[in-house]
């Protein structure tokens, strides 16, 4: 159980450094923090490929296509989007909006199984209404706290950034549902292949988004070009906080989470999922050098209460949807 739990935790500790770079990078384009985090994992994979070449040689084209689908939306559309709603309204909103996913997931499939004719993974709506409402309790108390603090000129930022967060959540809810029933279609054995396979097509996902941006940027953006190419105006700290996604974030948070999955039941290791929100938010506090207000401090208890409660609901099936982590 303590190495469980451990493991669990520091998975959230690496996976919250993804909310944490948008601010520490606050001069870089969010979709170039996407793609430098992204070509770093795509290295590491190229690296691990060779511990599973007999796996991924029995990958067929449709298995390669949807690593690639997996790819673009879960990897670099989802980070792109996180890293421009934290840019854009702060840290504590976006990442409590993210924080909701164990929840989001769990109802999402939930509709998928009713759709089908119910099944295991299915629960009772009026068993979801109280964690519902205090999600959504909690997400108001911190949206009006952060919201009041702006300065008028910059509410027009904050409101494209919860649009941001809620595009992000999107992706994110897709991901490990459609990420899930396609191993499942596959049987066993696959999920370490199956996760360097996914690697090895953000590669060349991120190489041509690149490429395309360096373009854009340098050919058709009006003003002429708005980032200082190839490693922007702060190479050192670029180079070092992308490897350190790729390596902690994308390969390490994913180990140590599948060893607390290994050792913890389903219905706890759903709801350890948040100790991801828990450092987010904690590196956040601690980037802007503040507690936080009695209103977001309110606003994080009903959330992770109406998570904890949410997960509770789908110990049985939505639990393990939610143990795919939102890294």
């Amino acid at each position: 159980m303590l190495a469980g739990l451990s493991a669990a935790l520091g998975a959230g500790l690496l996976w919250g450094l993804v909310f944490l770079t948008p601010l520490l990078l606050a001069d870089y384009p969010p979709f170039m923090l996407a793609i430098g985090r992204y070509l770093a994992f795509g290295v590491l994979a190229l690296g691990l490929a060779w511990f599973d070449r007999a796996a991924l040689a029995r990958l067929t084209r449709a298995d390669w296509i949807e690593a690639v689908k997996l790819a673009l939306i879960g990897n670099l559309l989802y980070y792109s989007t996180l890293a421009s709603a934290i840019q854009l309204a702060g840290g504590p909103v976006p990442t409590l909006i993210i924080g909701t996913l164990p929840v989001v997931i769990a109802i999402t499939a939930n509709l998928l199984d009713r759709r089908h004719g119910g099944g295991e993974d299915s629960a009772p709506w009026m068993r979801l209404a109280a964690p519902l409402a205090l999600i959504l309790g909690g997400l108001f108390a911190v949206h009006s706290a952060s919201a009041h603090a702006l300065p008028a000129e910059a509410s027009a930022d904050y409101l494209l950034g919860i649009g941001f967060g809620l595009f992000a959540l999107g992706c994110w809810t897709w991901y490990p549902i459609r990420n899930s029933r396609w191993l499942r279609a596959r049987g066993a054995g696959l999920s370490r292949a199956w996760a360097t396979a996914q690697g090895l097509a953000t590669l060349p996902v991120a190489i041509v988004a690149g490429i395309g941006y360096w373009l854009w940027d340098t050919r058709l953006a009006p003003g002429g070009p708005g980032f200082a190419w190839p490693l922007g105006p702060r190479p050192e700290a670029f180079v070092g906080m992308c490897i350190l996604l790729g390596l902690a974030a994308s390969w390490l948070g994913t180990l140590l989470w599948n060893r607390a999955s290994h050792l913890l039941p389903a219905a706890l290791v759903g709801q350890l999922i948040v100790f991801e929100t828990l450092a987010a938010l904690l590196y956040a506090f601690l980037w802007y050098g503040r507690w936080p207000g009695m209103a977001e401090s309110a606003g994080i208890v009903l959330l992770i209460a109406g998570v904890l409660g949410g997960v509770r609901v789908f110990r049985h099936g939505g639990a393990r949807a939610a143990a795919d982590g939102a890294g």
